[in-house]
Parts: C-alpha cells; sequence; structure tokens
C-alpha cells in the first residue's frame, strides 16, 4: 500500500490511532519541522519527569502527539549524532565516529541528507542553528541539500552577541557570509525559524532548527534566573536559564505554524542529541552514565513527534527507535520510498505507528566510538563504557575490540543497568553471542576519521 494509507489503517490495540484519530492526508506535500536540542539530560522536562525547570512548550509539544520512552542516537556526541540524523545511516559506516572539527574532514557524500531527498519534490529547505558536520565549503549546508542557512558551523558559539566567538567557525553565518547578530542565540534561532515559517506557505517546506542550547558556553538569559530562585544549585539554575529560552523558542515556532493555517499540515520532530554533560547539572533522572558514556545516560533521549489529526494525541510508544529513523519516516510522510536501495539503517516508522506492524522497528541497535561500545538486542544489552564522574571525561584512545570488561544487562528489569550479569554463567553463552554479534557489525564499519587531539 502507498504511503496515502498509512495514516488510515490502524489497529485499536495499539491505542496510536484510535478511531476517528487519523484523517485522509491532503494531496499537498506534508512540511516538515525538525528540532534538535543540545546536551539536554533525559529527565530535565516536565514531561520526562522533571520538576524544577518550568517547561511548558515542550511538553505540551510531547503530550500533543506521540512520545518515545525508549529513544536512542547512534553515538553519545554532537556530530556523529547529527550525522546519523542527515542519512539515516550509522555514522560509524563512514568513519564519522567522533566530532568533525577540521578543514580535511566532513560528513561523507555517499549517503544523501533527508534535504537532498526532499528538494526533487519541491521542498524548500533550510537550516537555523547548528551544523557541525563540516567546516569546509563542500561540506556545509548550502552544499548538503539546504536552500537557507543562518547558524553556525562549529559545535558551538556563545549565546550572547558581546562576547568574543573565538574561532571563524564560531561566527554567525546567512548561507556563506559572516554576519553580525545582536539578539541572544536562542531568540535569534527563534527568529530566523518563524520568518521562514512565514515565507514558506506557497510550497512544501523542510526546516531543520539545530539549538545551541544547552551546550556550553553557560550563559542563561538574564531575566530568566528572576524565576528560577527555587532551584538552589547555581550550576543547575544557570543551565535552566539556557532551557526556559529554548522552550519559548520551541512555542513560537510552533505557534507560527499555528498562526499561519499549518500546524495541521506540518509533522513536528523534537529530539535531543546525547545525554547530559555531567559538568552542565543536567538530569539523566536514574538512567547511569552521561554524554560520551555508551550506559543508557548517554545515548536515551527526549524524542516526540506532533502532527494534529495525523497522530493521536497522548501515545506513548516503549519500544526501541533510533534517531536514524527520523530520515526514512520523513521521506515515506513525503510520498518517497525509502527501500533496500537506499542501504538506510533507520526504519520508516509509519506502520508501527498506525497498527500495520506490531513488532520492535529494531531487534538490534548497535553504539561504537572509540573503547566505549554497547549492543541491545531485545532487552538485552551489552555495553563497554567509561561510568566516569562529573567534570571529567573518558579518555580518548585508538580503538580495540577487547571485550573481556564488557557488562550485561536486562533492560526490561533493571533499565539503571545497575546489576551487571556477564559473570552470571547462566547468561554466559547469552555474553558470548552479542559479542560475536557486535564484533561483525564492527568488522562493517569505515576506519574513524580521527577526532579531536
Amino acid at each position: 500500500m502507498g504511503w496515502l494509507g498509512l495514516f488510515i489503517l490502524w489497529l485499536p490495540a495499539m491505542a496510536v490511532f484510535p478511531a476517528g484519530a487519523a484523517e485522509a492526508i491532503p494531496s499537498q506535500k506534508p512540511n516538515f519541522v525538525l528540532m534538535v536540542s543540545d546536551d539536554m539530560g533525559y529527565a530535565d522536562l516536565g514531561v520526562q519527569g522533571g520538576r524544577d525547570i518550568p517547561t511548558p512548550n515542550l511538553d505540551a509539544l510531547a503530550r500533543g502527539g506521540v512520545r518515545f520512552t525508549q529513544a536512542y542516537v547512534s553515538a553519545p556526541l554532537c556530530s556523529p549524532m547529527r550525522a546519523g540524523l542527515m542519512t539515516g545511516v550509522y555514522p560509524q559506516r563512514f568513519g564519522h565516529e567522533f566530532n568533525c572539527e577540521s578543514y580535511e574532514w566532513g560528513m561523507s557524500r555517499e549517503h544523501p541528507t533527508i534535504a537532498e531527498r526532499l528538494k526533487p519534490l519541491g521542498y524548500r529547505t533550510a537550516l537555523v542553528g547548528k551544523w557541525h558536520l563540516g567546516f569546509a565549503e563542500p561540506h556545509r549546508p548550502l552544499a548538503r541539500g539546504f536552500d537557507e542557512f543562518y547558524g553556525w558551523l562549529n559545535y558551538a558559539r556563545p549565546f550572547y552577541p558581546d562576547r568574543p566567538a573565538g574561532r571563524k567557525e564560531n561566527e554567525w553565518m546567512r548561507n556563506n557570509e559572516i554576519v553580525v547578530e545582536k539578539e541572544y542565540q536562542t531568540d535569534a534561532i527563534a527568529r530566523e525559524a518563524v520568518d521562514f515559517i512565514r515565507r514558506s506557505q506557497k510550497e512544501p517546506f523542510f526546516l531543520y532548527v539545530a539549538f545551541g542550547a544547552v551546550h556550553d558556553p553557560i550563559q542563561p538569559r538574564r531575566d530568566t534566573l528572576d524565576n528560577l530562585g527555587g532551584i538552589p544549585d547555581p550550576k543547575r539554575r544557570a543551565m535552566a536559564g539556557m532551557l526556559v529560552p529554548l522552550d519559548e523558542a520551541v512555542g513560537r515556532i510552533v505557534g507560527a505554524l499555528r498562526q499561519h493555517g499549518l500546524e495541521r499540515h506540518t509533522l513536528v520532530v523534537f529530539i535531543n542529541d546525547n545525554g547530559a554533560d555531567p559538568g552542565r547539572a543536567s538530569s539523566n533522572g536514574n538512567l547511569r552514565g552521561f554524554k560520551r558514556s555508551t550506559y543508557e545516560g548517554g545515548i536515551r533521549v527526549p524524542f516526540f513527534m506532533a502532527w494534529p489529526g495525523r497522530l493521536a494525541a497522548g501515545t506513548v510508544f516503549d519500544r526501541p527507535v533510533i534517531q536514524l529513523d527520523i530520515h526514512p519516516t520523513l521521506a515515506a510522510a513525503a510520498g518517497l520510498n525509502p527501500g533496500p536501495t537506499w542501504k538506510l539503517d533507520g526504519v520508516n516508522l509509519w506502520p508501527f505507528l498506525d497498527g500495520r506492524n506490531a513488532g520492535r522497528p529494531h531487534q538490534t541497535l548497535y553504539w561504537r566510538i572509540d573503547q566505549r561500545m554497547a549492543i541491545r538486542d531485545g532487552d538485552w544489552k551489552l555495553v563497554r563504557t567509561a561510568d566516569y564522574a562529573p567534570g571529567t571525561r573518558p579518555r580518548m584512545r585508538t580503538y580495540a575490540a577487547d571485550l573481556s570488561d564488557a557488562e550485561l544487562y536486562d533492560l526490561a528489569k533493571d533499565p539503571d543497568e545497575k546489576h551487571d550479569l556477564a559473570r552470571d554463567p547462566v547468561h554466559a553463552q547469552r555474553v558470548a553471542a552479542l559479542k560475536a554479534q557486535w564484533q561483525a557489525w564492527s568488522r562493517e564499519l569505515r576506519e574513524p576519521f580521527p577526532g579531536p587531539k
């Protein structure tokens, strides 16, 4: 069946599309707004269990559609996560295992980005915010399918316009030209996103909004701190002073869709890029580990999809998904067929959301970043990582496939990874099988390009 039937077939038992919730898709192609936050913790939002930071707009977005409670990213690090998001392919397959921070390297051109897939269909495409996938012009957004770019090329820049940017790759750019920005970073991103929506009502559009918050430098918007005095930890209060403007920006963007009558014709996706950074007082709740770790706290993230009239409000999807799935899911909604020839690792989620497929989108998921690894097969996870204290980072080392100290967890019973079962003789065969399965996948991967020294 073609994509037009995706939202009118459903199984009542799935409770994703209850009777009357799904409408026929209009003949005009839908719009897409993809928003990504940076270094937020799994439990910082109210809808994710947070209690101390007001996030009404993100909470409303999550409750207005589908909230994925076992959502992963393919790397616990900024740049490779974004490479997988854009391509739908494990970034390790094309050597993008570390952050991309030099002119010599950029995201591989062998796999099209989702923007490059959508442009031939008549989509207007724009990126506002952080790129972090290459500095040289052949690797910049305009060369990878985007009609417009307003943001910066590197991993982070100051939030206040009067603070020095440092490297030229941290400067604000409009397309390929450096410009002067006068607003607080998150507010400027919201302004540009809203303006793009205003200018793009006559053709389908793909808007990628990549926030810098709550990545460092920790520079809260000053006016927000007046209402956050109830947070005793000064570090967390400062981080909250960055998260509140992000939440307001999401509200402005969704409000622009509503203002222009586009809300029911736009799929909005929100995801975070990796787990909380231990030095910034973000919270992963009970999940173990942080950013750069392959424990759940490094790779499990908030992930929501909202589309009024297409996705039933209040839906919770509790099976494992990964950010790689966003590429084929958007492509399918636009009328493309993300079949085997695309060689994607992500899967089209619509059959799992409309009830035609009651199984798991993924039986097995994989991770590798230098000497850290993980494999999740069903509910069993084998992991080798660094469980480090806040304020420290694991040392980058040349990769070695020694899994003798890998740990085993049953995530169905132990999602917080507190009880290592790898040394239990009962599970010896399972451990050996998971090691062999991961090593076979690892052998398929490209040699990683150099990470930061």
